[in-house]
């Protein structure tokens, strides 16, 4: 591909471009500082030191103590670590009892899935027309025997953040541990742990400007001894995630989550500011669109729009050499069924196979979300004129 003619990025829910900076801070732990963090001598140190310093990074990102941080593969794998390991002691505890709704990520109603059929009862919430979920229905769910619940803090596909520190009260006040699958919201948004008050928290490394193959799984002090592994090696991570710990993606980890900190709330606004500009442009286009899910509790980036009478697949291919936009999550972008959030949050096959996600992030222009408001309608009322 023609590095001048690259097509206009908009698809920074599915992954980020590593920053320079977090690059820069990596190389090092390639080349000079290669060691083995587990190995004692001064190589195995040198890199150990910066494992540790990467980890109190991620962990004041979220308000967490270095402690309660567990390096992992990813948020998959941390979403799987977090719901089995959980699984495993609530089982002896006689809580076989979860709660999930149906709009989370794969990794998370996969798991659910592969608990069910281990002794576990699921009960998957549904959310409304905005993409929230009802705290009274949430309420009317829990049994004697819930022993976890499982909700994402922003959805992956439309943006739409949940109430989580409400959904954390209601655990706390049950005695029920509470896990989010947060990777599309830390960085963007601020969140604290301990002011939210959840157990389990997921993150990833690529939705934060940071490398792939590298995500951390927050676990409270009190959880973190009762977790049980479900990969086995070595003591690495507590037992609870084995293996040698990438030193170099750590650092970038860390890198990435220090720089989303210091720049969070300047980068939030700009994104809200070229989200509306997005909209405005679209709206005087006269295209026709609708927004799905609710725009007040969003992350700043992210835009789900359905264009009636259009075909997703269809638009994306029509505009691929200047615009990559995705029709949802990038884990589900082989299946040729409708998506489980735009028919968990009421829209028709019709609607869900008419909608693309468009997200906004750190290297975005305003020059480039006008040309890319051009692309689209442009493209929009062809599709309408062929079709009609």
């Amino acid at each position: 591909m023609d590095l001048l003619a690259k097509p206009i990025y908009m698809d920074y829910s599915s992954t980020t471009p590593i920053d320079n900076r977090v690059l820069n801070a990596m190389i090092p732990y390639f080349t000079t500082y290669f060691g083995n963090p587990h190995s004692s001598h001064i190589y195995g140190v040198e890199a150990l030191k910066a494992v540790k310093f990467a980890r109190e990074k991620v962990a004041e990102l979220i308000g967490a103590s270095s402690e309660e941080v567990i390096f992992t593969s990813g948020a998959t794998e941390a979403n799987n670590i977090a719901l089995r390991s959980c699984a495993e002691f609530l089982l002896g505890l006689d809580k076989n009892h979860l709660i999930t709704t149906g709009i989370e990520h794969k990794s998370v109603l996969e798991t659910m899935k592969y608990l069910s059929r281990n002794g576990f009862e699921i009960t998957f919430i549904r959310v409304n027309r905005d993409g929230l979920l009802d705290l009274e229905e949430l309420q009317k769910s829990i049994k004697s025997n819930t022993g976890l619940i499982s909700v994402n803090t922003a959805n992956n596909e439309i943006g739409v953040i949940q109430p989580i520190a409400q959904i954390a009260a209601i655990c706390k006040e049950r005695n029920i541990l509470f896990h989010t699958d947060a990777v599309q919201a830390v960085g963007k948004i601020p969140i604290n742990v301990k002011e939210l008050g959840v157990d389990l928290l997921t993150l990833s490394g690529h939705k934060i400007y940071g490398p792939k193959g590298i995500g951390a799984l927050y676990a409270s002090k009190k959880l973190m001894y009762k977790l049980k592994p479900i990969l086995f090696g070595g003591d690495q991570e507590y037992s609870i995630r084995p293996g040698t710990v990438p030193t170099p993606l750590c650092v970038g980890l860390g890198e990435a989550c220090s720089i989303s900190l210091s720049e969070m709330e300047m980068e939030s606004k700009r994104l809200l500011s070229l989200r509306s500009l997005f909209l405005d442009k679209l709206m005087s286009s006269c295209v026709g669109f609708k927004v799905n899910g609710t725009l007040s509790e969003r992350i700043p980036g992210n835009l789900s729009i359905c264009f009636d009478g259009v075909d997703a697949e269809a638009l994306i291919i029509a505009v691929k050499n200047r615009l990559a936009i995705s029709t949802g999550s990038a884990c589900t972008s082989s299946s040729i069924e409708p998506s489980h959030v735009l028919l968990g949050i009421g829209l028709d096959e019709k609607d869900a196979e008419s909608t693309v996600r468009i997200t906004l992030g750190r290297f975005t222009t305003e020059d480039e979300v006008a040309e890319a408001v051009d692309i689209l309608t442009a493209a929009v009322k062809k599709m309408r004129r062929l079709y009609r």
